[in-house]
């Protein structure tokens, strides 16, 4: 039977600095020291903002293009790996990556845990086929991969094909439950389908159309499934329009979101940071920090985002500034 706190008998010699070190051998660690770490007064994101620049990246993902073959790689793409964390971090709990397809060239079939959403950035006669569908690749398309779908994808023609990879890779550091499966074959069988009707793929020339429709300064349409859900339990995304000279509502929210400059250029100012980006460039903003879009003078922009809402909502999580906190209390 253990002692009662009563039988104790204090020793006048005894220290906190002794407690501590015999607590460690007993690999026990107090609490109270690391209180204000472990329940901050407010949400304490790692990563920072960033702005990852196209023109400095394409010319190095050519050259691993021409340096490094698909056999080698499996996937040729450079991770946008955020200046405070290290690889998959691109925000806390987003990977974000910019992948090359060359000609004639096919990236092995494979399947994983992971979803992931690509935004088409260049090229003509890339595709993707996910679990027996195959889709052309076009310029400013989002197509997804669900999780556990087998897919390669290949180039026919001239020239590079260029996406951006979003995937949630950085919650399986917490969640040690993410593994790849190869196919037997480097590709796995395919059959052409509609891009306009396919469940897993968001025409570029559809969502803007959606965004050019409505008259405002500022317009989002979120990519959302057929039946109004998030195209994922995890990762969702939205498309943004800025006009000319104008900005973007003041937000600050417990979301992370990587965005992609379709076209135009302007500056976000991201906590005390000032990012500027033009047509190519990709950036991220992390969990509450406040931030504001502005498009340049004579720059109609437009934005593609992917983030973590989907999850940070259904987990509970999910908060903004100025937002009602007593709504949060759980019965």
């Amino acid at each position: 039977m253990a002692p009662a706190a009563t039988d104790i008998i204090p020793d006048s010699s005894d220290t906190a600095e002794q407690l501590l070190r015999d607590l460690e051998e007993s690999k026990t660690l107090p609490l109270w020291t690391q209180m204000a770490k472990l329940n901050p007064s407010k949400p304490n994101p790692t990563a920072v903002p960033f702005v990852w620049r196209y023109d400095s990246i394409r010319p190095n993902l050519l050259r691993a293009g021409n340096l490094v073959t698909e056999k080698q790689a499996e996937r040729r793409v450079l991770m946008l790996v955020n200046p405070a964390r290290d690889a998959p971090y691109t925000t806390d709990t987003l990977y974000a990556g910019l992948q090359l397809v060359m000609p004639n060239e096919t990236a092995p079939a494979h399947r994983h845990t992971a979803f992931a959403m690509r935004y088409i950035i260049e090229g003509n006669g890339g595709f993707t086929a996910v679990h027996g569908r195959r889709i052309k690749m076009q310029k400013g398309d989002v197509i997804l991969t669900p999780t556990w779908n087998y897919h390669d994808h290949g180039k026919d023609g001239n020239g590079p094909m260029i996406w951006l990879d979003g995937l949630d890779l950085p919650n399986f550091r917490h969640f040690p439950v993410h593994f790849v499966q190869h196919f037997d074959q480097p590709r796995y069988p395919a059959e052409d389908v509609d891009t306009a009707s396919s469940p897993i793929v968001f025409p570029w020339a559809q969502m803007k159309a959606q965004l050019d429709s409505v008259s405002d300064e500022w317009v989002a349409r979120r990519y959302l499934r057929a039946d109004g859900q998030e195209v994922s339990r995890v990762l969702g995304g939205c498309a943004e329009r800025l006009n000319a000279g104008c900005s973007f509502p003041l937000r600050q929210e417990t979301v992370s979101a990587v965005y992609h400059v379709i076209s135009g250029s302007g500056r976000s100012q991201v906590g005390e940071q000032t990012l500027l980006w033009k047509s190519g460039d990709t950036f991220c903003v992390p969990s509450w920090y406040q931030y504001q879009h502005f498009a340049d003078e004579g720059q109609t922009v437009y934005l593609y985002r992917f983030d973590d809402k989907p999850m940070i909502t259904a987990l509970g999580f999910y908060r903004s500034a100025g937002s009602d906190v007593e709504a949060l209390v759980s019965e």
